[in-house]
């Protein structure tokens, strides 16, 4: 009857709404509301949610603070960290306080929660004192879902305007961190806060100059107030240094110390499906991230142009449940734009056709299919027929799952992840069966680790 009931009524449904928020209450109730009792960071906003999170999370810990944490990939309370397999951002509100009662019975003082849209509209994180919210960007994602951009970006502002109206805690004053960059700044900026703070590549509280990609990530100087330091950061490309600014910023924000900041993110190191390179001796890069929009699809591959000597090979896909279709061309023209080689794949169809999604992102492909571009709907095929093909000084680049261990096919879960798969293809000799002349290079090529 839930199920029938839930297939009836929309997700933004008022009704459905009031239920999200008496299950939020109830939860809260039950744990003690456990929020009042620890500094709460919240991080929104569309791309690099979780690598700030996480940011965040290492410097307080470098700071000597027990710290708990809820973002896409990970769980922790204080020394315990485990994966996120639920493939959800921000969990139900019963999962969420239990979490949080949790890290209050471990002692932690700080808890970093990375905060989505459908949390926010859903009232998920209803009850939860926000003490520090903190905006990264904002960019087209779930427009479907929320009935267009602007619908969109209230739903992310409702977490900074009801910052200012809940309740204080015990010397800790409520706190804006926005991104000054951003083309959406103004619209966050506008809600009140005790104090606010900004970051940026070149404007903000903390802002960055003198931004080089090394062999190894990247290096710049981080700006304070009255000071400066250089970081030697292992993760790559400048969106990444936004995240690293946001973390800085929310750190400075919490008085501490820069040369702790900067030990922290030079200890940093990538996070588990965030451009994490695959090393099983094979002579060419082989990158997974979880880029799912087009602006992070882009920022990916513009990265790795400008770092690759030889062919740049891309296999990726879209979501599948009806989630912004209107995205897909828009990643197929951006995969047009810099990839040497195209795979469109399967990616989470969910009970959605798989050949149509395909076609989807394809007709932003302007190439014919055999001309350097694919449709395989098999994930593991469309991955394998890329490693075969790849030479030396080559790098190929897989999308859009990053470190998620299941795929969602027909409404069911499938265990899966593309890091192993990359490695089990890559453990063993690899021989790709093709008619001649589909794949350029791939025929009778073996692959050995």
């Amino acid at each position: 009857m839930l199920k029938y009931l839930k297939s009836k009524i929309s997700d933004s449904n008022p009704l459905r709404l009031l239920y999200h928020k008496l299950m939020a209450l109830l939860a809260c109730v039950y744990y003690r509301f456990p929020s009042r009792d620890l500094h709460v960071i919240a991080v929104t906003g569309t791309k690099g949610k979780t690598t700030t999170a996480n940011l965040i999370a290492s410097v307080l810990g470098e700071a000597g603070y027990r710290v708990g944490m809820t973002s896409t990939i990970l769980f922790q309370v204080g020394d315990m960290k485990w994966n996120n397999t639920t493939k959800i951002t921000t969990l139900g509100p019963f999962f969420l306080q239990k979490m949080l009662r949790r890290m209050v019975n471990e002692r932690c003082t700080y808890v970093v929660m990375e905060v989505s849209s459908h949390a926010i509209l859903q009232n998920r994180i209803w009850g939860v004192n926000v003490d520090t919210a903190v905006f990264t960007n904002i960019g087209e994602d779930h427009l479907e879902y929320h009935g267009g951009f602007e619908n969109y970006l209230r739903t992310k502002g409702l977490l900074f305007s009801r910052l200012n109206r809940s309740s204080r805690k015990a010397r800790i004053p409520k706190i804006s961190v926005l991104n000054a960059d951003d083309s959406n700044f103004n619209f966050f900026d506008q809600f009140l806060a005790d104090k606010k703070y900004t970051f940026g590549l070149s404007t903000g509280t903390c802002y960055a100059t003198d931004i080089e990609a090394t062999a190894g990530g990247t290096k710049f100087s981080l700006h304070v107030p009255n000071n400066q330091v250089e970081v030697n950061f292992r993760l790559p490309g400048d969106f990444n240094v936004y995240n690293a600014l946001a973390a800085a910023t929310v750190a400075l924000a919490n008085n501490i110390n820069v040369n702790v900041i900067k030990d922290a993110l030079e200890k940093a190191s990538t996070i588990p499906g965030r451009f994490e390179s695959i090393e099983c001796g094979q002579k060419y890069g082989i990158i997974v991230d979880y880029a799912h929009t087009t602006e992070s699809l882009e920022s990916l591959l513009e990265l790795y142009r400008g770092l690759t000597r030889g062919k740049l090979y891309l296999v990726f896909g879209a979501t599948g449940g009806g989630r912004d279709k209107a995205k897909r061309p828009k990643m197929g023209a951006v995969a047009d734009k810099f990839a040497d080689y195209i795979f469109v794949t399967n990616d989470d169809p969910y009970d959605e056709d798989e050949w149509k999604i395909i076609e989807g992102v394809s007709g932003g492909i302007k190439r014919n299919e055999g001309d350097r571009f694919w449709k395989i709907p098999d994930r593991e095929e469309a991955i394998k027929i890329a490693l075969t093909m790849a030479r030396e000084g080559d790098t190929v680049l897989i999308a859009g799952k990053g470190a998620e261990e299941i795929m969602m096919i027909g409404g069911k879960a499938i265990e899966w992840d593309d890091r192993q798969v990359v490695r089990a293809l890559l453990s063993r000799e690899m021989r790709v069966e093709i008619r001649p002349g589909k794949f350029e290079n791939a025929e009778n090529v073996y692959l050995k680790s």
